[in-house]
């Protein structure tokens, strides 16, 4: 008769981190071969779009750089999540999830504001400009840095998942500044126009691509993100046993 006990009864066993190294072994490549084939699907959709009557072919940077903003804003919303998941519920492995997805929303938000600056040169004659949406935007990538800068500054694991958390939780107020900063301020950027109350703007043609890549992309984060809570899992691990091993060295 197999063990029962030793199966999980619920999702909230999965906060073992034995357990939870177990089901990402599980999923990590079933949502690898999911992204790879949704990109792959998003990219000949998006290649076989028709151009935009005014931008021309410039439009079809839009396929990557509206998923690349749409996940540096989502990565450091579920890193909001992990700090009270650290700071109120104490749960084991919520600085795990916030220190892991630091880098990986960093990457993201860098590539948004390539790929905007490159859709921006032709459309308005610069690569760059201070208004809200781009400066809010740039504080973000900031803030992932300052993020990835503390919990690798501070040895004591517990300090850097309090400091962490606090930093994230303040920094968080930048989220719904980005997203309504076209509507609050006068800015050079386009506004919304997938995710409106009112309805898409966007000609279906445009946004059933950019819907494909935006999905792909998801995965895709979810995939690395996974992969690297498990690797920092790992780490710890072997950061654990190197210091037990030390102390029974010196007694």
């Amino acid at each position: 008769m197999s063990d029962m006990s030793a199966r999980p009864s619920s999702w909230a066993d999965f906060a073992n981190p034995t357990r939870f190294v177990a089901l990402a072994d599980r999923l990590v490549p079933w949502l690898a071969v999911v992204s790879t084939l949704l990109l792959a699907a998003g990219l000949y959709m998006s290649f076989a779009s028709p151009e935009d009557y005014q931008q021309g072919s410039t439009v079809r940077i839009m396929y990557i750089h509206v998923p690349f903003a749409w996940l540096a804003m989502m990565c450091y919303t579920l890193m909001a999540f992990s700090a009270l998941g650290t700071l109120v519920w104490r749960h084991p492995l919520a600085d795990v999830a916030l220190k892991s997805a630091a880098p990986i929303g960093a990457v993201f938000t860098a590539l948004a504001l390539i790929t905007g600056s490159i859709w921006g040169k032709p459309m308005w004659g610069t690569w760059w400009v201070w208004d809200a949406r781009l400066t809010s935007v740039f504080v973000l990538f900031l803030m992932y840095l300052g993020i990835i800068a503390l919990t690798r500054a501070i040895d004591d694991p517990g300090r850097a998942a309090w400091g962490a958390a606090i930093i994230t939780l303040v920094g968080f107020i930048n989220v719904p500044i980005i997203k309504f900063s076209v509507e609050w301020w006068n800015t050079l950027h386009q506004p919304a126009s997938v995710f409106r109350l009112d309805g898409p703007t966007i000609d279906p043609s445009l946004l059933r691509p950019l819907l494909v890549m935006a999905l792909g992309f998801t995965m895709l984060f979810f995939t690395l993100h996974l992969m690297a809570i498990r690797t920092e899992i790992n780490r710890r691990r072997v950061a654990a046993m190197r210091r037990l091993a030390a102390r029974r060295a010196e007694s």
